[in-house]
């Protein structure tokens, strides 16, 4: 073993960032030159594609790549709904690749219930929160000081296996 890891403590009820980090994203406004970024430069080569409509109406297009223990997200988005994506992307048209977040999961209710709890004790704006039946539920912290969104994604056993879907490259 090249480098001996802590045992991981989850207890986001300690603060938002004792989960289980997982993931790291990028927004972008052109994910297909991002996508060729990511495997001519950085060596992801296949990715999982998941888009679709958002709630308010816009559109959403995620693609997803296991690099070892850890998934590497590239997202973008447009329409109504779209700002939680796309606002830390400066305005225009000049291609962009910007960090957005880190995804942490989230392991049971409680831990769901205890993240929500630790993030208005501590004032942190929680400005996105989905559900979506059957496959997972999630929300965006903004943690201000550090310049990023906090994801935590509390997934169903369908959420779960799309994940294992993801590839690995």
């Amino acid at each position: 073993m090249l480098l001996r890891r802590p045992s991981p403590l989850v207890d986001p009820a300690s603060g938002v960032l004792r989960a289980d980090h997982f993931q790291i994203a990028y927004a972008t406004n052109d994910i297909d030159r991002a996508q060729a970024i990511l495997a001519d430069r950085y060596g992801i080569g296949a990715f999982r594609r998941l888009e679709g409509p958002l709630a308010a109406g816009g559109q959403i297009r995620v693609e997803l790549a296991w690099v070892g223990p850890v998934m590497y997200e590239l997202l973008t988005a447009s329409g109504p709904g779209s700002a939680i994506y796309m606002d830390r992307l400066a305005p225009g048209d000049a291609f962009q690749l910007r960090h957005h977040h880190l995804g942490y999961l989230i392991h049971d209710a409680a831990q769901w219930q205890a993240l929500l709890a630790r993030a208005e004790a501590d004032g942190l704006p929680v400005p996105h929160v989905s559900h979506n039946e059957g496959f997972m539920d999630s929300c965006f912290v903004d943690a201000p000081e550090l310049g990023h969104y906090l994801e935590y994604i509390f997934p169903t056993q369908a959420g779960i296996d799309f994940f294992a879907a993801v590839p690995a490259t």
